[in-house]
């Protein structure tokens, strides 16, 4: 179908809102529509949002005020505010925005169809239950080179104190294991090379499907890491309970599935843990994390921890200091606590001043970013499988590309050097530089040959993307 209509996308947040982005940009392509980098020359403007954090809030609230200044300058007739923010506060966003057209919540991504062929109602946002993504849906990739995101669940089960993304995206629902290998199928024959494997409680997958349906994460994995032409798979958002010794030995030794395990923990003291309801001591932390080491060779650990949670006082925060300290994780996140209408900890009693919380972000940081410097002069002389990603967007003659350590868009990249290659490549690389976060390295002969990469009416598109840390990122 030619297009004759343009539509500009904005995803907020994590990659699991980066799936529901595509899958509205696959209904918009279905409805004809071209996809556009500019906002001033689209007809339609579509914001997919977060509303996770205070920052993540004001990151969307900001972006549809700024986009709804195209309806006035630009090309721009409809504007669309979709994702978790509108899903989570519809009525207030509809009153004080009036400037917004139509509002979908977490789960319409397809009615985007109904806004697109027109007469639509201005309020979409429907039940946060209703809906899990499917390997039938149109989508369009926006990630760049040869990786992709494949979203196994929705919604979460849940009763951390802090988080309110059951109220946002409703219980767990798993996928079928049938149709999540059925969808990386059709990414590996479009040239994908490699899957990351995301929901919101990635190891509780499974556990809502009925008995007959009912399969284990690690044959799920290694059933995605035997699908031919992918050559790495990753899993994300492993809750830090006692993991399965099947799912261990699958990332410890499948040879197409990366030795990377991504687990946000939160904090490390016991009372701390008991305040967020993790179900969990620190005793229970300290012996995963070193079951993990012990069992995986080479592995690269990233976690995520909150400082800042009422009630945390200074023993408990040098505690963590002293957990991270021990456990030498390769990659962590740290965020300022925020209080979320709803959440169970918003009513506690001990909140922490903000510049406390500041202070102990900024230490906690300061702590990891050592940390994180020694692993990366590490590995200067070592050779390393690359996935080449394209054009560095700093360096304008640089490509860049990543090492099986590190995830697309928070882990850094590794900046090459000393030859020629193309976006989807597993390229040898010699590391001859490290920085704390980035790698540079040089190719070493001409590596294995790209697979072919979609047809343009199925291409990838330039996707502005911002991070729920408020990092930006333009992927092709």
């Amino acid at each position: 179908m030619t297009a004759s209509h343009t539509v500009h996308f904005i995803s907020l947040g994590c990659p699991k809102n980066r799936v529901d982005s595509e899958v509205m940009l696959g209904v918009a392509r279905k409805a004809g529509y071209e996809h556009v980098g500019a906002p001033e020359e689209a007809e339609v403007i579509v914001i997919n949002t977060c509303g996770f954090i205070g920052e993540a809030k004001k990151e969307s609230i900001d972006t549809i005020l700024e986009m709804a200044q195209h309806k006035e300058g630009g090309r721009c007739q409809r504007l669309v505010v979709a994702g978790c923010l509108s899903q989570r506060h519809p009525d207030e966003l509809a009153a004080e925005i009036p400037e917004v057209d139509h509002f979908l919540g977490s789960s319409d991504m397809l009615r985007l169809g109904d806004i697109l062929a027109g007469g639509a109602e201005r309020m979409l946002v429907g039940n946060p239950a209703e809906w899990v993504v499917k390997s039938s849906d149109p989508r369009t990739l926006s990630t760049p080179g040869g990786s992709a995101y494949v979203k196994i669940a929705e919604g979460c089960n849940r009763t951390c104190s802090f988080c309110v993304i059951p109220d946002m995206r409703g219980k767990q629902r798993s996928r079928l294991e049938a149709d999540v290998v059925r969808e990386v199928e059709q990414l590996a024959a479009a040239g994908v090379r490699e899957v990351n494997l995301i929901s919101q409680d990635t190891v509780a997958w499974g556990r809502d499907l009925p008995s007959a349906d009912r399969t284990s994460l690690a044959r799920l994995v290694e059933r995605v890491a035997d699908v031919p032409g992918i050559r790495w798979v990753r899993v994300f958002y492993l809750y830090p309970e006692t993991l399965d010794d099947d799912l261990i030995e699958v990332i410890a030794h499948h040879p197409r599935v990366v030795r990377y395990v991504d687990m946000p923990l939160q904090h490390a003291a016991d009372a701390m843990l008991r305040r967020m309801r993790r179900g969990h001591g620190g005793d229970r932390l300290r012996r995963v994390v070193s079951k993990l080491r012990d069992r995986i060779p080479d592995l690269t650990f990233r976690t995520a921890f909150i400082v800042g949670h009422p009630g945390e006082t200074e023993e408990e925060f040098e505690e963590l200091c002293e957990f991270i300290r021990w456990a030498e994780f390769e990659r962590v996140g740290v965020f300022r606590y925020s209080p979320e209408d709803g959440s169970r900890s918003a009513s506690m009693e001990g909140a922490v001043p903000d510049r406390i919380a500041e202070r102990r972000h900024r230490k906690l940081m300061t702590l990891q970013r050592k940390i994180s410097h020694k692993k990366s002069t590490g590995l200067i002389g070592r050779e390393l499988e690359v996935l080449v990603e394209g054009q560095s967007d700093e360096h304008e003659y640089v490509l860049m590309g990543r090492h099986a350590g590190q995830a697309p868009d928070i882990d850094g990249q590794v900046y090459l050097s000393g030859g020629e290659a193309r976006p989807g490549e597993m390229r040898r690389v010699l590391v001859t530089q490290a920085s704390h976060y980035d790698l540079v390295g040089e190719l070493l002969g001409d590596g294995e040959p790209a697979r072919p990469m979609p047809a343009p009416a199925r291409g990838r598109v330039s996707l502005r993307v911002v991070q729920t840390d408020g990092r930006t990122s333009q992927s092709s």
